[in-house]
């Protein structure tokens, strides 16, 4: 399994939990320059692919973090 522990920066955003979905993918952006930030609907489908340049943000309908957005 891949692992992302040799990425530079800031690799998770525990504190963002609750806020907006947009106002978080861009606070991780700007905290950690290697990463893209990709915002997720709440179940829906995603690739089970390990990156290490992308963190998923998931949201709610109301487009609000609910886990904890983390490098992977």
């Amino acid at each position: 399994m891949a692992s992302c522990s040799r990425v530079k920066g800031k690799k998770s955003w525990p504190e963002l939990v609750g806020t907006p979905g947009q106002a978080a993918a861009s606070i991780i952006e700007r905290q950690n320059d290697n990463v893209d930030a990709v915002i997720v609907e709440e179940g829906s489908s995603v690739t089970g692919d390990i990156r290490c340049d992308r963190v998923r943000v998931f949201v709610d309908d109301n487009n609000i973090v609910k886990q904890v957005p983390k490098v992977g």
